[in-house]
């Protein structure tokens, strides 16, 4: 098969490009699989080229690049098909609707798979009939704001397949959106097996990883490490991740951990690129999430052998770890509850270890290879449906088309009102 995949910036670090590489890299060993994204930056990929797989890009952002795009009359004017709910919104513009058309419309491929709502609507909207049409989703359905829902609503119709990272939010796809004749399949993210050797179980530290987001509650971590440290002073807690530009959330963290006295225990280490030798120097993971999509350093974590006590948030803890047998789940915002899970297992010997080599047995499962061959699977199966497949898919299309047309006149419409009302307020 050939296969294209959709992504917003290649060039740069996060999670959907991470996973990203690691199932084109996997799929590119039996496959012909291609990467485009919509802006390249730099010269070569943050996270390094994956092997086998053709790299292009539609927008240059290089500054000392011939073909720079910076200056482009359209760059500066606001896109009219990425959808404005899309929180990235404000990069794309006309001239990344014009690039992405182009794209489509020129594509010769057998499955062409966006990476976030955005580039799915424009797939849905812009992709001639032929390729089989796959939108991923890399948060959750209900994290998206009511216009993008409701554009997503409207628009993934024309998708022949939406995939969701836990089969929590594929549900949500399944019951708050009619989508006929769209397949709604839940694929976990992978995770390629370390380079390293996994811990030992003996180190005296607990590790954790993620941007210094609100989300994350690194506070509550902190919180509940100073109740680990009055029992187990010989303990320490290493967290790894940057913020946001401003720097509030880690100068709060600093702030928490001196007022605790814990500035000898609890470390904000920064980025570490890879994180694998950093997770096996440890002996516990830990998660305090108010909510996670998925949940990638839960899996990283497992497959360098660290149990992991998360909080049990919506989506994917629960779905990554048995309570128990290779972690610990505990309930959202629960300080102590998360402090004695931590001293469970920091305390007990033997059951840190058994805990860790069921955690490293039990992420097999997010293996590249096996997660590739579930995508394989549902691509080789809407490909094979054929000429009937299309033939209903180009009814679909006529009718979504017609009703698409009527709401793209509907929004012009509003924005127009908005403009004109803000208009008359500043005059």
């Amino acid at each position: 098969m050939r296969i294209s995949f959709l992504l917003h910036n290649a060039y740069g670090i996060g999670g959907t490009i991470r996973t990203t590489f690691n199932l084109a890299r996997t799929l590119a060993e039996r496959h012909d699989v291609e990467i485009v994204s919509v802006f390249r930056h730099r010269e070569e990929p943050t996270l390094g080229a994956p092997a086998g797989v053709t790299m292009r890009h539609l927008v240059d952002l290089r500054r000392n690049s011939p073909t720079y795009d910076g200056t482009h009359p359209d760059y500066t004017k606001p896109a009219k098909v990425f959808p404005r709910g899309d929180g990235r919104w404000k990069q794309y513009s006309r001239l990344t609707d014009d690039r992405i058309a182009e794209h489509l419309r020129t594509l010769r491929a057998d499955v062409v798979v966006g990476t976030r709502p955005g580039l799915n609507v424009h797939i849905a909207r812009q992709a001639r009939r032929g390729p089989v049409r796959v939108g991923q989703e890399h948060l959750t359905l209900d994290s998206h704001g009511y216009r993008l829902r409701r554009e997503i609503g409207h628009r993934y119709a024309l998708l022949d397949a939406v995939t969701t990272v836990t089969e929590a939010d594929a549900r949500s796809y399944r019951a708050k959106l009619k989508l006929p004749g769209v397949r709604i399949d839940s694929v976990p993210n992978s995770v390629p097996a370390p380079s390293v050797a996994p811990s030992d179980s003996t180190a005296k530290w607990v590790v954790a990883a993620g941007r210094l987001t609100r989300v994350k509650r690194y506070d509550m971590l902190v919180e509940a490490f100073a109740k680990v440290v009055a029992a187990r002073p010989d303990w320490r807690l290493r967290i790894y991740g940057s913020g946001d530009a401003t720097g509030n959330e880690r100068n709060a963290l600093r702030s928490l951990i001196e007022a605790r006295g814990l500035h000898n225990h609890v470390f904000l280490m920064g980025t570490a690129n890879p994180l694998e030798p950093e997770w096996v120097k440890g002996s516990v993971a830990a998660v305090t999430s108010r909510l996670e999509s998925f949940g990638m350093t839960i899996v990283e974590a497992m497959r360098c052998g660290l149990p992991v006590v998360s909080t049990d948030c919506p989506h994917g803890p629960g779905e990554i770890i048995e309570d128990g047998v290779d972690g610990r789940l505990v309930p959202v915002g629960d300080v102590d509850a998360f402090a004695d899970a931590l001293l469970a297992l920091i305390e007990d010997d033997d059951l840190r270890r058994r805990t860790g080599q069921a955690a490293l047995a039990a992420s097999q499962r997010f293996d590249p290879v096996r997660i590739a061959e579930r995508h394989e699977a549902l691509f080789t199966e809407l490909v094979a449906q054929g000429a009937n497949g299309r033939s209903r898919g180009r009814v679909r299309d006529t009718l979504h088309r017609t009703r698409g047309a009527v709401l793209d006149a509907a929004y012009s419409l509003r924005y127009k009102a908005a403009d004109v009302l803000r208009k008359g307020k500043s005059a």
